[in-house]
């Protein structure tokens, strides 16, 4: 889906349509704590994105609409796009609240087929939803998932399997499933800046320097992705994390934005209608290095003072040196339906 949380609530608001809309917290003019959970291409233009201290996103657009996350509104609205997208495939896997993958192995016979097959699907989400989507059609999910981001809005992109190197030769390493800001500028380090130069760097050499990953990473540069379409029918966890849009030290600001995450998180959890019983959080440094580090309660909680008072006791052992903080996050898992009382592993 496009902007997802943003364009529901276009949808729901015409008189927001062309203006930069903002889902997130109270900016508070300017001085709110809060994260940006999602923002349309108007307010993408200011230079906002998602993750960025709603602060700093009140200084670069002021003049944005800014919105609290409608959790409960977004999951139904995600519930029955789900359902128009299931119907068309023999394999429906649900990615997050606005993406899936679709096997359509046995309903098409060839890439033509599969493109109106995809016009078909994106008609009948904005006739029912009023929303547009962004479809990526190829021969598996590594290869579609980067044709979905190749043309937003509204885009549809086929890539057939004779084509997959030569798509994915001129694009920015980054643009490969699970390629991260760590493992880019390791990349870029070694002279890696596209896929293509990825396909074409010695593969034994990226096996010594990043082990199996190496292997995976160097396959993923050909397209080749052997993963199936599965389908998943539980929640197993939700999380929020943002990169500080400068390295801090300032440990204040790092506990305030983990409050805000927290309390981000746990909007979507009552709104979902779970507790959790794990809380963990994250924290990568100035140098990317990165962990993590989670407990267990003794009880099941939906509440917020229990998820923020778990995170600030889990994070304050990564704040006794002066080390700058890149990036803070914080999940929660071990969740249980409130309405059926089942355990969600």
């Amino acid at each position: 889906m496009d902007h997802f949380f943003t364009a529901v609530e276009t949808r729901e608001h015409p008189e927001y349509k062309e203006k930069p809309v903002v889902v997130g917290t109270d900016p508070k003019e300017g001085k709110g704590r809060g994260v940006v959970s999602t923002c349309n291409y108007e307010a993408r233009k200011y230079g906002i994105r998602s993750g960025m201290p709603i602060s700093r996103a009140w200084k670069r657009c002021p003049h944005a609409v800014y919105l609290p996350v409608n959790y409960k509104l977004y999951a139904e609205v995600s519930s029955k796009i789900m359902k128009i997208l299931r119907k068309y495939a023999d394999k429906f896997e649900q990615w997050g609240i606005d993406e899936a993958f679709l096997d359509v192995s046995t309903k098409v016979k060839d890439y033509e087929n599969a493109k109106r097959l995809a016009q078909r699907i994106k008609q009948e989400v904005y006739k029912k939803e009023e929303l547009t989507c962004s479809i990526g059609v190829g021969p598996n999910k590594l290869v579609a998932k980067i044709a979905s981001d190749f043309k937003k809005p509204d885009g549809l992109t086929v890539i057939e399997e004779k084509d997959v190197e030569t798509f994915l030769a001129p694009l920015p390493v980054n643009r490969l499933l699970w390629v991260g800001k760590k493992t880019t500028q390791r990349l870029n380090e070694l002279g890696i800046k596209t896929i293509g130069d990825l396909a074409d760097y010695n593969s034994s050499l990226l096996a010594e320097k990043f082990g199996v990953w190496g292997t995976q990473i160097y396959l993923s540069a050909h397209g080749i992705d052997r993963s199936e379409v599965q389908e998943r029918w539980e929640v197993k966890s939700m999380s929020r994390d943002t990169t500080f849009e400068e390295d801090t030290s300032d440990i204040n600001y790092i506990l305030e934005t983990l409050d805000a995450l927290a309390q981000d998180v746990h909007k979507q959890l009552v709104e979902s209608k779970f507790t959790c019983k794990t809380v963990t959080v994250k924290i990568r440094y100035e140098n990317f290095e990165t962990h993590t580090h989670g407990r267990t309660l003794p009880f099941l909680t939906d509440r917020l003072r229990d998820i923020q008072k778990t995170a600030h006791e889990l994070i304050r052992e990564f704040l006794r040196h002066e080390r700058k903080v890149r990036l803070v996050g914080v999940r929660l898992s071990s969740l249980v339906s409130t309405e059926k009382q089942r355990r969600l592993i």
